[in-house]
């Protein structure tokens, strides 16, 4: 029962990003925002910000140890997100190139992209500098110093987040009566679709989890081990289930900005947060994921920004930079 379970979950989730995809699409389109603030704003904040509240509730929480798994939850995000939803996005590309228009060239708007990597850059590398816990006097500031810039970027995107997607490349709105008729669909029938495929993607990405751990139980794995492989994937599938629909086709602008734009939330506002709550004391690994989360948003900066495709070698890069923190992880278990 748990197999079939597993494979609904995943059919929840697959669902729901295709609900949440084109309900994103039209709302940026209504609201005339340019594909890279769609993308980096509207996609981003949207996935990321349930597997935020996770963390805070965690940090808030009063139970032991819940500090240090807050703490681990706000750095791992933007980690994956840098890594192993970089490499899937770009294998996508590379695998869907003679269906794409562009094929592995990247079709992005490019000051979004690069706004985005060099915020991710520097706010997350600042994370990490930060790891042996600031000053008390200083952390309350800093971390208010995080929540700002994160006000300030979405300023920025909004005023340059390049040209408005054209009504003839949107797709009908699934929650439009008016089958024969794809343009002016409700804002409010369009925020409703938007709400019920944020839902299923969370429902399922947790139902996911649950039986991904009840499987582990039963076949006598480690559940920690098989949850550092796969769970994960999970809570950020979402992102990568989104994208993955609009890099096949070729909207790298919104594939990307949902990725790259994720990374930028997830490593001011959670990091943020955790200043001031917390005395952001990382432990080992999670100074791992920040070192490694790094070397993967400055792989994407010069693989994608700089040289403008999606080449094996860079999805190979993020890859193999994931599995080196698997590999640690599991072996100091």
């Amino acid at each position: 029962m748990e197999y079939v379970l597993l494979l609904v979950s995943f059919a929840i989730v697959l669902a729901g990003a295709l609900l949440f995809t084109n309900a994103i699409e039209w709302i940026g389109h209504r609201l005339n925002l340019g594909e890279g603030a769609v993308g980096s704003i509207l996609a981003a904040v949207g996935t990321a910000t349930p597997e935020t509240l996770i963390a805070i509730v965690a940090l808030l929480g009063t139970a032991e140890g819940s500090a240090d798994v807050a703490i681990g939850a706000i750095v791992g995000a933007p980690f994956l997100l840098a890594t192993l939803a970089m490499g899937l996005v770009g294998l996508f590309a590379y695998l869907y190139r003679e269906k794409r228009a562009q094929g592995i060239k990247l079709k992005a708007h490019g000051p979004t992209l690069e706004r985005d990597l060099l915020f991710f850059l520097a706010f997350f590398s600042l994370a990490g500098v930060l790891a042996w816990g600031p000053p008390s006097a200083l952390r309350i500031p800093l971390g208010i110093a995080f929540l700002l810039a994160y006000v300030f970027y979405v300023t920025r995107t909004l005023r340059g987040g390049g040209e408005v997607q054209g009504e003839e490349t949107l797709n009908p709105l699934f929650f439009d009566p008016r089958t024969e008729r794809r343009s002016d669909p409700a804002l409010g029938l369009c925020i409703l679709q938007l709400l019920v495929g944020l839902g299923a993607m969370v429902g399922g990405a947790h139902l996911f989890v649950e039986e991904l751990l009840h499987i582990a139980d039963q076949i006598g794995v480690e559940a920690l081990v098989l949850a550092l492989i796969l769970a994960p994937l999970a809570t950020e599938l979402p992102e990568k289930v989104n994208s993955f629909f609009w890099v096949r086709e070729g909207k790298d602008a919104l594939a990307l900005g949902n990725i790259s734009g994720a990374m930028v939330f997830q490593s001011t506002i959670p990091v943020g947060i955790g200043l001031i709550f917390t005395d952001w004391a990382l432990d080992g690994n999670a100074v791992l994921s920040v070192v490694l989360g790094v070397a993967g948003g400055l792989l994407a900066y010069f693989s994608l920004h700089r040289a403008g495709v999606f080449r094996l070698p860079a999805v190979i890069g993020w890859f193999a930079l994931y599995s080196a923190f698997l590999v640690v992880v599991v072996l100091s278990a």
